[in-house]
């Protein structure tokens, strides 16, 4: 059988080690430690200046970002129907209601004329929602001024979800940096990685510092353990952060490798009848193209979302349908949906292919001739 193709593994510098190492050699093994505030110091000079926190995981961040808007039972939190779990579970934690809003179909992120519908209806009923929690799904930015426009004329404060879209920008500012408080994922899958960790990110310094003192067990400034509020063990380890730091030496270039990966494909698949890339709209969307991700807009045709993902899977080559719609698992079935039938349009004519910075011509010359010969295309 032919060698594992995955759909975004890790990649490693070789600088990781240095900073691993170090960690050893100084016996900075404990939580916190010289590489945390480095790639902190790092992430910070890559996003222009935002404050940054690293901690254990995105959901984490988003945790931690509902504690601080104050968010508790009985209240609700907006989020897009169209995006993963963990996006989903931290508004859980905290007791609060997910009002699910679907996607418009030029980026598959939230729909702000539907964001605005829900926060309309939210408040006739008495029940104006207490965030906004909007995603850019597969690194590609959602329509920022829309749904900035929005927050404001409404004073409902944003949580980014920027888990996938590190090295992103729109109208040339990165994205992660356009809500109250934004949040990032180092995932193994990620764009870069820690292994596991995630960071928020605030140009509110305020925001940053809480969540230190939170992630931190809460731990007031005593010689004793004192504790006036509940706190979490949500910071990210100083062994951990030495890989971030040698992965942030080449954000730029694994930015470029998914940008050009993405580029093959659609060279190289431009002749596929009904197959559509998720696309940047116009200039001012510059996506990292963390997954390229597709639809098949005519599902009777012979190569098909499910064809290919079966072509491939056969030849040990790694794919994956696009987002399940939140108002689709049964977990979420019972929260409030404000829908247009986009979210289950993607996730029913689409996938994403595999996109590691790693992969080489022949990985990709070996995926595309799995995707022709699904459903016995030529």
């Amino acid at each position: 059988m032919n060698s594992r193709i995955w759909l975004s593994p890790p990649h490693m510098s070789g600088m990781e080690e240095k900073y691993i190492r170090e960690a050893f050699a100084t016996n900075w093994i404990a939580p916190l430690g010289p590489n945390v505030d480095e790639f902190e110091h790092a992430l910070s000079l890559y996003l222009e200046g935002n404050h940054i926190t690293a901690l254990a995981s995105g959901t984490a961040a988003i945790h931690l970002a509902l504690v601080m808007l104050d968010v508790k039972q009985g209240d609700e939190v907006i989020a897009p129907d169209f995006t993963f779990s963990a996006t989903i579970n931290p508004i859980i934690y905290q007791g609060a209601t997910p009002l699910f809003v679907d996607s418009e179909m030029q980026t598959w992120n939230m729909d702000p004329v539907l964001l605005e519908e829900v926060i309309l209806d939210r408040m006739k009923k008495n029940k104006k929602p207490k965030a906004i929690i909007f995603v850019e799904i597969y690194g590609m930015p959602a329509n920022m001024e829309a749904i900035a426009e929005i927050s404001l004329k409404y004073d409902i404060p944003l949580i980014e979800d920027s888990a996938e879209a590190l090295g992103s920008r729109y109208n040339k500012r990165y994205c992660g940096t356009f809500g109250e408080m934004g949040i990032l994922s180092f995932n193994g899958n990620k764009i870069i990685t820690t292994s596991g960790g995630g960071a928020l990110v605030s140009k509110n310094r305020d925001y940053t510092d809480k969540a230190k003192f939170l992630a931190s067990q809460a731990k007031e400034n005593t010689l004793h353990f004192e504790h006036l509020q509940v706190g979490y063990n949500y910071r990210m380890s100083n062994v951990l952060a030495g890989i971030g730091r040698g992965q942030m030496e080449v954000i730029g270039d694994r930015v470029a490798s998914h940008r050009r990966i993405n580029q093959t494909y659609r060279e190289f698949l431009s002749d596929i009848p009904g197959l559509l890339f998720q696309s940047e709209p116009e200039e001012k969307y510059f996506s990292n193209f963390w997954l390229t991700s597709v639809i098949f807009s005519e599902p009777g045709e012979p190569v098909n979302a499910q064809s290919v993902i079966r072509a491939l899977g056969a030849d040990n080559i790694d794919s994956r349908p696009l987002m399940k719609p939140m108002h689709m698992q049964p977990v979420f079935k019972d929260y409030p949906a404000y829908l247009n039938g986009h979210s289950e349009y993607l996730f029913s004519h689409g996938l994403s292919l595999p996109s590691g910075s790693n992969m080489s011509d022949q990985d990709i010359e070996r995926i595309v001739a799995g995707i022709r010969s699904a459903g016995g295309a030529k």
